[in-house]
């Protein structure tokens, strides 16, 4: 295994993570507290590296190139991949074109206050779109490499946000308690979220092989990269505005103004203005890449030019036209974003991992119930531990975050974020 790979796709699992959404945390947290926020946070990712594991159990047996939606047919027939498909897409196209409208908006800002071009807000939009698209119909390489540079000016980015606020941080904020126990359900859709990775697993495995050993430290530590980033920056935001602040704070741009005003610093808006754009770009990737394979699957496209060409315009054509014409039914769209995520990242590992354990005992994938057992493969197959209790625990807290998205949208707890 190359660890040039290994190294590759660790940082796309990171830098898809490590998005945009990073940017909502301290106003989703707000009226949680520091301890209270950062344990919910840990709690998260623990929920979403365990089901991310379950996803590899079930790739073992399976061929390398196999996407979500190969899987879902061979393990839960057409109904669950039927499921498995609208989910997928239902998600991948509406963040998709979250990314598409608020990177062309950024790019389009920079053209204009920086090379001094007068251009129609359309010019960023389809120019940041024909970018990415090209990258990620390259493949997974290209993506790999391009992601490298980004991350690393995204983690330039971070560290002079933090250089910035660190010194101002208060330990007297960090020690503040929730305003409403309630508001630990409320958050918890957006926290989710913002750890959402696994549409780019069958991509990862593609690309390294079925390497379970690599598979899994790339899991871990891409995923863990983005919680010590998270907590660090609960750390700069939560410690230098207290709960009166960042509960008045209700959008990014308020929030940021906040900072600098009491700072006293516009570096402060101009790194982190940087630093969204970076996220944007490297989540859009990673987004993307995962979107572009699940369409070439469905679609039964080869890697030729053409083949590839065909995926690249179902993958970016639908989300750049809502993008253009109709953004406003996107960002409704994405208010539902975590319950296709929970469908996506909790409810179809667990119920492929159930039918693979009871349906072959270990067997790969394809083989008949009846068929002789391999003992060699029995005893070397990779099983997530927790047994049938852990399923039906994380099964439970992906049954809470739909819950808590619901009730927020019908005005039963408060929203968030």
């Amino acid at each position: 295994m190359s660890m040039s790979k290994t190294f590759g796709s660790t940082l796309i699992i990171a830098g898809t993570t490590i998005g945009a959404g990073m940017l909502a945390l301290p106003l989703a947290s707000a009226g949680l507290g520091f301890t209270a926020a950062t344990l919910t946070m840990v709690g998260i990712w623990a929920l979403m590296i365990y089901t991310a594991l379950l996803m590899l159990e079930v790739h073992q047996h399976a061929d390398k190139n196999a996407t979500l939606h190969t899987l879902a047919h061979q393990l839960l027939g057409r109904k669950g991949q039927v499921i498995a498909s609208f989910a997928m897409m239902f998600l991948f196209y509406a963040l998709c074109a979250a990314y598409i409208a608020g990177g062309g908006s950024q790019l389009n800002d920079k053209l204009t206050n920086w090379m001094g071009l007068s251009l129609a807000p359309q010019v960023g939009t389809v120019g940041f779109t024909v970018i990415i698209a090209i990258v990620v119909s390259i493949g997974t390489h290209s993506v790999d490499m391009v992601n490298r540079v980004l991350f690393s000016l995204k983690v330039i980015a971070l560290a002079v946000m933090f250089v910035l606020l660190m010194p101002h941080v208060q330990a007297v904020n960090l020690v503040e308690m929730p305003i409403q126990k309630g508001l630990i359900i409320s958050a918890l859709p957006v926290i989710f979220t913002s750890f959402g990775f696994h549409g780019s697993i069958p991509s990862i495995v593609r690309y390294v092989g079925l390497d379970i050993k690599a598979l899994r430290k790339i899991m871990v530590v891409g995923s863990a990269t983005p919680l010590m980033v998270y907590i660090l920056w609960q750390v700069a935001s939560q410690g230098v505005l207290g709960q009166p602040d960042l509960m008045a704070s209700t959008t990014l741009g308020s929030f940021i103004a906040t900072l600098s005003n009491i700072l006293h610093n516009p570096l402060v808006s101009q790194s982190v203005s940087v630093f969204a754009d970076l996220a944007l770009a490297t989540s859009f990737l990673g987004v993307s890449l995962g979107l572009f394979d699940f369409i070439s699957d469905i679609l039964n496209r080869n890697n030729q030019v053409k083949g590839r060409m065909q995926t690249a315009l179902v993958t970016f054509v639908p989300p750049l036209c809502f993008a253009l014409f109709y953004p406003q039914g996107f960002i409704m769209a994405l208010g539902y974003a975590a319950i296709a995520l929970v469908i996506l990242a909790i409810f179809l590992p667990v119920a492929m991992v159930r039918a693979q354990r009871k349906q072959i005992n270990t067997l790969p994938v394809g083989k008949e119930v009846n068929a002789p057992v391999d003992e060699e493969i029995k005893t070397s197959a990779y099983q997530v531990r927790g047994g049938t209790p852990a399923l039906i625990t994380v099964t439970s807290i992906g049954i809470l975050i739909i819950s808590a998205q619901l009730l927020q949208m019908i005005g039963v707890i408060p929203s968030v974020g």
